[in-house]
């Protein structure tokens, strides 16, 4: 009888059809808020470090969910994810790869981008907090 039934259950998971895979295509993201579409420049690292780079690092991030900027002294490409609450998720970052007398500084930059969780925005000024809600930087409003 045993045999029976484990027979019977095998049939059945064999008969079943699989799941058919969404045809249809997402829909287009569009990001909108006072984060987008705008250039963002570096303000601080932390709550009070400056940093010392050849060109000032930055980002701007579009409708479309992509974002690219520089790190100071390399360019970045990559997606963003806004949500609830401030929520926000850099991720699939990409750079280029030249050489920068202080390459930790420029590292930093990047490192706070792929760590932020949440943000805040006061007037020009642009906050990025970490999962622990440690403040991980500041950015200012290009004009």
């Amino acid at each position: 009888m045993l045999a029976g039934v484990a027979t019977a259950l095998l049939i059945s998971a064999c008969s079943s059809s699989p799941e058919q895979e969404s045809t249809t295509a997402p829909e287009s993201m569009s990001l909108s808020g006072a984060i987008v579409d705008q250039r963002w420049n570096l303000l601080l690292i932390g709550t009070d470090e400056r940093v010392s780079l050849p060109d000032t690092p930055f980002f701007k991030i579009e409708r479309d969910g992509s974002v690219s900027g520089s790190d100071g002294c390399n360019r970045f490409t990559g997606s963003v994810e806004l949500g609830e609450n401030q929520r926000i998720e850099f991720s699939q970052l990409a750079s280029t790869r030249m050489a920068c007398p202080n390459m930790e500084d420029a590292k930093r930059v990047t490192d706070m981008l792929d760590t932020a969780y949440r943000y805040l925005i006061d007037h020009d000024r642009l906050v990025f907090f970490g999962p622990d809600s440690r403040v991980l930087g500041g950015w200012r409003e290009a004009n």
